[in-house]
């Protein structure tokens, strides 16, 4: 059973309980995120897994689920080409991409590849609608 409260600290570092409905980064506030993490875990049995929203990254409204990278390590891969294991996390994930998700930066690892270099990539920046893009915010508040 999940708590249905959350210790917080307020002023004076006393604390107070909060419904946990309250807490910023329930799963219930990301159901894609919790969905792309539940389906991995299945389909594939990672041994790690990372799950990170970078909709932040880009020209979306706040708190969107839309643009996602993920570090896939799993001995499913074991003897695989890159892109058929592309295609495994693609198809675990076919619901999402049909969806919301419009992005998905893919990162797929046996367990020996992981142990030589555990490490994610960094995503590259947006060449589309960045809000870091000056014309696109000019574009936005002229809207």
């Amino acid at each position: 059973m999940l708590p249905l409260f959350r210790l917080a600290r307020g002023p004076l570092t006393s604390l107070r309980l909060l419904p946990l409905r309250a807490c910023s980064h329930t799963p219930m506030d990301r159901p894609v995120e919790s969905s792309i993490r539940a389906k991995l875990s299945r389909t594939l049995a990672p041994t790690h897994l990372e799950v990170r929203n970078e909709s932040h990254l880009h020209a979306v409204p706040a708190g969107s689920e839309s643009h996602f990278r993920v570090l896939v390590v799993s001995p499913s891969f074991e003897g695989l080409p890159l892109v058929q294991c592309h295609r495994l996390v693609n198809e675990a994930l076919r619901e999402e991409l049909a969806g919301s998700v419009h992005a998905l930066s893919i990162q797929a690892k046996t367990p020996q590849q992981w142990s030589s270099d555990p490490s994610l990539a960094k995503s590259p920046p947006c060449m589309g609608g960045s809000k870091h893009d000056p014309g696109m915010r000019l574009r936005s508040d002229r809207e």
